[in-house]
C-alpha cells in the first residue's frame, strides 16, 4: 500500500499520497470522477501554467501579491509550462462543469511545489497558499475558460499550421512533378472530361490552404481573454487593470497575440469563440477525408481497380491474403476525420449549456478541441510525409484510360452538335473501338482534324478545342 499524508480543507482531512504536489480539493475530485481515465493534455497543462505565471507578474506588478511570493510561483509555474509535473494532474476531464477542480489541481501544485523551492533555497518563511496566492485575484469561471482559448490558439500555430503547410506543399509539389500527365476526370464516379493531375492535386492544395484560412479567422475571438472577470463577469477580488495587463503580459510571454474580452459577461457565459475555431476544424476535416478518399479510389486495385496512382507499401494489409497492400495511411486520416466531426458535435452540444453566467461543460469543449487540433496535425503530417510526397503516378495506365475513354467526343460537341457527338460516344463504347475511328466514319472531319480536337491535353486548358 502507498504511503499517504493528511490534507485539510473546508470539509476537513482527506489521505493524499505522501509524494503528491497536490493536495485535499485535488484528491477529492480524483475519487469523485473515476469516469474515463482521461485528463487534460499536455497543451492544457501548460496553459494553465502560463496563466498561473503571468497572473502573478501582473498581481506583483500592481502590488497585489508580495514579491518575494511571486518569485516562487513563477519558478513552480514555469515547471508545469515545461512539462515536469504533468504526473501530479490527475483530474479525468468528466468532472465539475466549471473545471474548478483543475483549476484547484494547478493551484495546489504550484503552491506546494514554490513553497518547496523556496525551503529549497533557505527561505523556510515562505509559505504559498493555493487561494490566496497562487489563485488570487483569478476564479475557475475565468481561469478555465482562458486556459481553452489559450491552449487552441498556442496549438493551432504550434502544431496545425505547419502540418496543414507541409501537407499543402506535399500535393503542389507532386502536381508539379506529374503536371504533364492528364488523366481521366470523374463526376457521380462515372468518366468525365479530363483533368490534369496538377490541377487535381492543386484542388486538394487549395483546400488545405482554404482550411488554414477559415481557423485563422477565428483566432481574433479565439484570442480573446475571459482572464479578469472572475466569478461571474464583474471583476470582483481582481485589480481594475487586472485584465488588461494580464492579456498584454501573456502576449509578450508567448510572442501570441492575446487581447482582454471585451464583454467578459460574454466571455464566460460562452464558448462561443471556441465553438467557432471547432467548426472550422469540422470544415477542414472534412477536406482531409475527401482527399483521403480519392487517393484511395485512385489507388485502388492494382487490377480490379482505377490503378491511376501507386501509394508506398509500407506494411502487410492482410493476415491471410498474402502480399495485399492497404492505403493504411489514408484510412487512418479518414478516422481522425471522423473523430474531429464527432468532437464538434460534442462542442456544439456543450456550447448550449451556457446557463446565465457560466457555461457548465468546459472541459469536455477544452478535451474535444485540442484533441482535434492535435490530431489533425498528426494526420495531415502523416498523409504528406507517408503518402502524398512518396506516392508515384502509372503514367501508362492512365494514358491507356483516358485514350479509351468516349466521353472525350464532347470536344466535338461545337463541331458536330450535341446529338451526333451522343451516337458516337455510343458506338465508341459498344464496339469498344477508338473514338477517333468510329468518328471517322461518323463526320466529314479529317484524320488531323479530329486529332486536334480530341487532344486530351487541350481539353484541360478550357474553351474550345481549336
Amino acid at each position: 500500500m502507498s504511503e499517504t499524508r493528511i490534507e485539510r480543507d473546508s470539509m476537513g482531512e482527506i489521505e493524499v499520497p505522501k509524494n503528491a504536489l497536490y493536495g485535499a480539493q485535488t484528491q477529492r475530485a480524483h475519487n469523485n470522477f473515476p469516469i474515463s481515465g482521461i485528463g487534460f493534455n499536455r497543451d492544457f497543462i501548460k496553459a494553465l501554467g502560463l496563466i498561473k505565471q503571468t497572473a502573478a507578474k501582473v498581481n506583483t506588478e500592481l502590488e497585489c501579491l508580495d514579491a518575494e511570493i511571486s518569485t516562487y510561483i513563477v519558478k513552480a509555474a514555469q515547471e508545469v509550462i515545461d512539462g515536469e509535473l504533468d504526473e501530479h494532474f490527475v483530474i479525468d476531464i468528466f468532472q465539475t462543469g466549471s473545471g474548478t477542480s483543475s483549476n484547484m489541481n494547478a493551484n495546489e501544485v504550484i503552491a506546494h511545489r514554490a513553497t518547496e523551492l523556496a525551503a529549497a533555497e533557505g527561505n523556510d518563511h515562505v509559505k504559498v497558499h493555493p487561494n490566496d496566492h497562487v489563485n488570487f485575484g483569478q476564479s475557475s469561471n475565468d481561469v478555465i475558460p482562458t486556459a481553452i482559448r489559450v491552449a487552441a490558439l498556442l496549438s493551432v500555430h504550434e502544431k496545425l499550421y505547419p502540418a496543414l503547410e507541409r501537407l499543402e506543399t506535399a500535393f503542389l509539389n507532386k502536381g508539379d512533378e506529374y503536371a504533364h500527365v492528364v488523366k481521366t476526370g470523374r463526376t457521380h464516379l462515372m468518366d468525365a472530361m479530363p483533368v490534369t493531375i496538377q490541377q487535381e492535386f492543386g484542388g486538394y492544395a487549395r483546400q488545405i490552404a482554404l482550411g488554414r484560412q477559415r481557423v485563422n479567422a477565428t483566432l481574433v475571438r479565439l484570442g480573446e481573454l475571459p482572464q479578469g472577470g472572475t466569478a461571474v463577469g464583474t471583476g470582483i477580488n481582481t485589480h481594475g487593470e487586472f485584465g488588461y495587463k494580464f492579456a498584454s503580459t501573456l502576449s509578450e510571454l508567448t510572442s501570441r497575440p492575446f487581447t482582454e474580452a471585451v464583454n467578459h459577461f460574454e466571455a464566460q457565459a460562452t464558448v462561443d469563440a471556441p465553438a467557432e475555431t471547432s467548426g472550422q476544424l469540422k470544415t477542414l476535416a472534412c477536406s482531409m477525408l475527401k482527399m483521403a478518399n480519392d487517393l484511395r479510389w485512385m489507388n485502388s486495385g492494382p487490377y480490379g481497380g482505377l490503378g491511376e496512382i501507386q501509394l508506398k507499401a509500407i506494411q502487410p494489409g492482410s493476415s491471410i491474403m498474402p502480399g495485399k497492400v492497404n492505403p493504411v495511411i489514408e484510412e487512418s486520416v479518414a478516422m481522425v476525420c471522423a473523430q474531429v466531426i464527432g468532437n464538434d458535435t460534442t462542442i456544439t452540444v456543450a456550447a448550449q449549456s451556457g446557463n446565465f453566467e457560466l457555461n457548465v461543460m468546459l472541459p469536455v469543449v477544452a478535451h474535444n478541441l485540442l484533441q482535434s487540433i492535435e490530431i489533425l496535425a498528426n494526420a495531415a503530417n502523416n498523409l504528406a510525409e507517408r503518402s502524398v510526397e512518396v506516392l508515384t503516378v502509372k503514367e501508362a495506365h492512365i494514358a491507356g484510360l483516358v485514350a479509351k475513354n468516349p466521353i472525350l467526343v464532347t470536344a466535338l460537341n461545337p463541331v458536330i452538335g450535341y446529338d451526333l457527338g451522343a451516337k458516337i460516344a455510343k458506338k465508341a463504347f459498344a464496339e469498344s473501338r477508338a473514338l477517333k475511328d468510329v468518328a471517322l466514319e461518323m463526320t466529314d472531319l479529317s484524320s488531323e482534324e479530329l486529332d486536334k480536337y480530341l487532344d486530351p491535353m487541350k481539353m484541360t486548358k478550357g474553351g474550345f478545342t481549336e
